[in-house]
């Protein structure tokens, strides 16, 4: 019993890291440098908040390493530290190994707790984005207010820096710059008019910002993106993205010509000239981790400690051989978003990691630095590729492309189309001519989960991620967003009954009973695997024809990391008590055979509790009565 226990606990707090923290900690390593004082506050979020709590998670299920590291971006990151580590013995550093290595760590923690997040919670990502994003727009509109009150033109070259944790203009202009990523695609890719309208006000205001901050290398960065998006996209948004880009162009040339070319090169020359130099003297091996490095720019007047360009650093302190797998990264980031751009959130982690190649050009303060403004521009973006890689694997997300039809085409579909199902507002559910059913999800007039997380498309990943670990659901055939902001799926329904038809045609009460105890053990394996069939009831479970059971009609269905929680599996036996047939049924006359079926897999702790919940709802109705 104690270890039974023990292993309750484990897996309750693996659930809690997952569904909760993890989301908390990326959305503050999103957006708290806006209004944290300092970077030290940035740091010890990050680590209480999302890497030592990924860390633990791992150490509860070191079994999750397993599906890890079959991601190729990991395996990258995994060679480029350890080469990184390996330099160290040549390296001329004072600092210790044990404090080197902490950097390295706390990054691999990134990509791994990204991905943990992704698997187990994956429509909490949008969210996070969005909630992020908007902080960090109206704390920018602030920053700016403030930076346009203090401008003066007697002042030259005053650039602004941003409150928070932002210290330097360069720096402010690589978080400035990673929102304004985020906006312009959000522009591109969401379906929802409202939100497409709010995006262009929230892109300006950072794009406006990234001006203000005087940099030059952010714009050719944001340049960069812009062109990735409009092919990654193509779509008739990419027209008019071409066209801002040019007109974009114009508009900065002819009133910021002078910031751009006035300040020259800001001897960036020079200094890659000496980094070249000294990466020809160990071109293979690089002078090692951390090594020192100085750079003594005559005209600056001070020593510079950085090449001011990234590839450039990666050469210089692991050499060549460390440089294969830090490019490798790259590449393979933008091939596999290539793949799956059917993804919008696949498009927006490439769209991050081409801004930070092209901002990488002229920076570049470390190769494996601390949680700073650098993980914008490449460890960030990475880090939500791999996750998304794995969890397309493992079918957590969509992938396959939602189609627009018009209200002709919507027409044409439901041609000779029969109503299966329909509510006050309408029909739900059709049976088209072929035998195909189409559901049907209507536009929510308030702000819903949906807005980022469409029904229809829960329906469809649901349906595969249920397949793929052994129960029966309704086939995919396609995704379909309509003229009126609706949505529908297009499914191959399962052959069979719902039990509720089946129990209505049973004459015989043995016959009930065995069935009864049959579909005990299915809810005792839904809850076994994690799965939390909000709408559970017997019309939403069949009985196929092989005598199998599957589920229908699963758009609020959610999977959890581990078993389901007493309380979650009282609140499923709850709900099928709402039904009279299913109450009566299964609560009242085969209540023992639908325990019995439960216990063949729950927990005996779990049986007992479903045991009391339904006795004591027994004792309250005969009061009431």
């Amino acid at each position: 019993m104690q270890f039974s226990y023990l292993s309750y606990s484990k897996h309750r707090m693996f659930d809690f890291i997952c569904l909760w923290l993890l989301p908390i900690g990326l959305f503050l390593l999103l957006s708290d440098l806006y209004f944290v004082p300092d970077r030290s506050i940035h740091h010890k979020l990050y680590y209480g908040l999302f890497s030592i709590p990924t860390l633990i998670a791992l150490l509860l299920r070191p079994r999750e390493m397993k599906t890890l590291l079959q991601e190729p971006l990991i395996l990258g990151l995994l060679a480029f530290i350890g080469w990184s580590m390996f330099t160290l013995i040549w390296s001329p550093t004072a600092d210790s190994a044990l404090g080197l290595l902490k950097p390295p760590l706390h990054i691999l923690m990134l990509f791994l707790g990204c991905s943990l997040l992704v698997k187990y919670r994956s429509e909490s990502l949008q969210p996070i984005f969005f909630s992020a994003a908007v902080i960090a727009m109206l704390i920018t509109l602030y920053n700016l207010y403030v930076f346009a009150g203090e401008w003066s033109p007697d002042i030259p070259e005053q650039r602004m820096i941003g409150a928070g944790a932002f210290d330097n203009p360069l720096l402010s202009s690589h978080a400035f710059g990673f929102f304004c990523i985020y906006w312009l695609t959000l522009g591109m890719t969401s379906k929802r008019k409202a939100i497409v309208m709010a995006a262009a006000p929230a892109f300006l205001i950072m794009f406006a910002a990234l001006l203000a901050t005087g940099s030059r290398t952010p714009l050719v960065a944001v340049v960069l993106s812009m062109v990735w998006l409009s092919f990654i996209c193509w779509n008739r948004r990419s027209l008019a993205l071409i066209g801002m880009l040019t007109a974009g162009a114009v508009v900065v040339l002819a009133l910021f010509s002078e910031m751009i070319f006035l300040r020259g090169s800001s001897f960036r020359l020079d200094i890659w000239r000496m980094a070249l130099e000294l990466i020809a003297q160990r071109p293979f091996v690089g002078h090692g981790y951390e090594a020192p490095l100085a750079f003594d720019v005559p005209q600056v007047g001070y020593t510079l400690s950085e090449p001011h360009n990234f590839a450039l650093g990666v050469l210089y302190y692991v050499g060549i051989i460390g440089f294969i797998p830090w490019a490798f990264m790259q590449v393979w980031g933008l091939y596999s978003s290539w793949r799956q751009r059917v993804n919008p959130l696949f498009i927006l982690a490439s769209a991050w990691l081409v801004y930070g190649i092209g901002a990488a050009l002229t920076e570049g303060g470390g190769i494996l630095p601390r949680p700073k403004e650098h993980w914008y521009l490449l460890w960030i973006p990475l880090a939500l590729i791999a996750a998304l890689s794995i969890s397309q694997r493992l079918k957590t997300l969509l992938d396959r492309p939602v189609k627009r039809l018009n209200n002709t085409d919507y027409s044409a579909l439901l041609t000779h189309a029969k109503v299966i199902e329909e509510d006050g507002l309408g029909p739900k559910v059709l049976r088209l001519e072929n035998g195909s059913f189409l559901k049907l999800f209507r536009e929510r007039r308030s702000y819903t989960s949906g807005s980022f997380n469409p029904y229809s498309q829960r329906f469809a990943v649901n349906s595969e991620r249920l397949q793929a670990m052994g129960v029966a659901a309704p086939r995919i055939l396609d995704l379909y967003l309509f003229a009126d902001g609706s949505s529908g799926v297009l499914y191959q329904p399962l052959p069979g009954q719902t039990l509720r038809q089946v129990m209505q045609s049973m004459g015989s009460g043995a016959m009930r009973q065995a069935l009864v105890e049959r579909f005990g053990k299915f809810l005792a394996l839904l809850h076994d695997k994690g799965v939390y069939f909000r709408s559970l009831h017997l019309g939403n479970v069949l009985l196929m024809d092989d005598g199998e059971f599957g589920l229908i009609d699963i758009a609020d269905l959610h999977f959890y990391p581990s078993s389901l929680r007493l309380a979650l599996r009282q609140r499923n036996l709850r709900h099928m008590q709402r039904y009279p047939e299913d109450r009566r049924w299964l609560f009242e006359e085969q209540l023992q055979a639908l325990l019995d079926g439960y216990a063949a897999l729950a927990p005996p702790i779990a049986v007992g509790r479903l045991r009391q919940q339904i006795e004591q709802l027994g004792r309250t109705e005969s009061t009431v009565s």
